[in-house]
């Protein structure tokens, strides 16, 4: 079975791809859920001292960046096991993982206890971001990696329009409770369809030397194998990433993973407080967020088109670096709301957008061997800029200081995660073995 030149094998590869794509980006959607509906409730939690006990700015900032915490030791500890366990086996564990953690989340009676199931609930969300990056990867035809990869991480704006959509519409009715247990939802939704629908990585089986489980998924899924057998790799997961092929490029698109989740996590925590601050009532300063993240969703896609053309996203995220340092500080000129609207938008292209770019330059910067630690690095490093991001935030806000000073400084993380883009080295191609009739299942239609 081979690609046509259309990337589709057959009308079953083609569905199989579909819905591999949309659990993926459904997974994502409930990251960017769980990301953005935090900094919908932390006003109500602040003014409110009965709920779960009274919160400064910094500690608002401290516990926003306690599931970040989470995030980045379930990133690490997938990139440790990932590429030894499967795609799917991980995919599977992280969904209820999550689930069980959002859904305890809302029955917290102090910040002790809030504070830890933050924790709990972010391992799960970092096994997930780094799983599903080396799948697209593998599965997406060539051609369509940038899009398919943009697609399934725009799912995370797209869950940070839902939160900003529900906290709008049933924040009063529901509660801040009530958002938490629709984070809850992946285990009645997701992860039914997962168990069905989802299959392993037959490039993953391969690499690990399983060929028949390989060439079953292949027929039943109608996915192509490769035309070649894998390469022989001495290293497998983290240990690749510190062989001379890998290492400073490792280290660079950890630095840009860390940019851009800080501008990420710090404009999700605090721009309903930033916005509330200069004055806008709480539906206006929620608008703000959803404008940010809509931006986000759009031009993420709009930027992947253009990197799959361009053969590579790493210019196109250097691009994008700059136009969020241009919006961010057109954001301190007290312009008229809609040009700070469309300033907002372009910030989460710009932010968000930029780091969903970021996340598909990582996914096919390895190969198999090494793919779900790339990520899983990337993701766990930058979830360190996440964590800095709210605490930032949150201490020049407590000190007192203009909004402004918070705007300037996320420029400046903007224009250094560009120039950081621009030293990216190109990775060399390993040698791969000769064709082998073995890799390749029977025609399907």
């Amino acid at each position: 079975m081979t690609e046509t030149t259309s990337g589709w094998a057959s009308a079953r590869h083609r569905r199989s791809i579909t819905w591999i794509v949309a659990l993926a980006t459904l997974a994502m959607a409930f990251d960017g859920y769980d990301l953005v509906v935090y900094g919908t409730i932390l006003p109500i939690l602040m003014a409110d001292p009965s709920q779960i006990g009274a919160i400064s700015a910094q500690q608002g900032g401290a516990l926003g960046s306690y599931a970040l915490v989470g995030v980045m030791v379930g990133a690490l500890f997938t990139g440790a096991v990932g590429d030894r366990l499967g795609r799917r086996k991980m995919m599977l564990v992280n969904i209820v993982w999550f689930s069980v953690g959002m859904g305890a989340a809302a029955l917290s009676t102090s910040l002790t206890m809030f504070g830890l199931l933050r924790f709990f609930t972010g391992i799960g969300i970092g096994g997930l971001v780094a799983t599903v990056g080396a799948l697209v990867a593998e599965f997406a035809p060539q051609g369509k990696r940038n899009l398919y990869n943009a697609i399934v991480y725009s799912g995370v704006p797209a869950g940070g329009v839902l939160a900003s959509l529900l906290a709008i519409g049933l924040r009063d009715a529901i509660g801040w409770r009530g958002l938490f247990w629709v984070g809850a939802l992946p285990l009645v939704i997701l992860l039914p369809l997962a168990l069905v629908k989802l299959p392993e990585s037959p490039q993953w089986l391969l690499v690990r030397g399983r060929t028949d489980e390989a060439l079953a998924v292949s027929e039943k899924f109608g996915v192509p194998l490769p035309t070649s057998a894998p390469a022989p790799v001495e290293k497998v997961g983290f240990a690749a990433l510190a062989t001379r092929r890998y290492a400073l490029g490792t280290a660079l698109l950890g630095l840009m993973s860390f940019a851009g989740l800080l501008l990420t996590y710090g404009l999700n925590t605090w721009l309903p407080k930033i916005m509330a601050d200069a004055g806008y009532d709480a539906k206006g300063s929620l608008a703000f967020l959803l404008v940010l993240n809509g931006g986000a969703i759009v031009g993420g896609l709009l930027a992947s088109r253009i990197a799959d053309r361009a053969g590579g996203p790493q210019r196109v995220i250097v691009t994008t670096f700059f136009l969020a340092a241009v919006a961010l500080t057109l954001l301190t000129f007290g312009f008229p709301l809609p040009v700070l609207l469309a300033a907002v938008a372009v910030a989460g292209v710009g932010t968000i957008g930029t780091q969903v770019l970021i996340y598909g330059f990582v996914s096919n910067y390895y190969e198999t061997s090494a793919r779900a630690a790339g990520v899983a690095w990337c993701a766990g490093f930058g979830r360190l800029g996440g964590i800095f991001g709210p605490i930032i935030g949150g201490f020049l806000i407590g000190a007192g200081l203009s909004n402004n000073i918070n705007f300037y400084i996320f420029a400046g993380i903007a224009v250094a995660g560009a120039l950081v883009t621009l030293l990216v080295p190109a990775v060399r191609a390993s040698r791969a073995a000769a064709p082998t009739p073995t890799t390749a299942a029977p025609a399907q239609a």
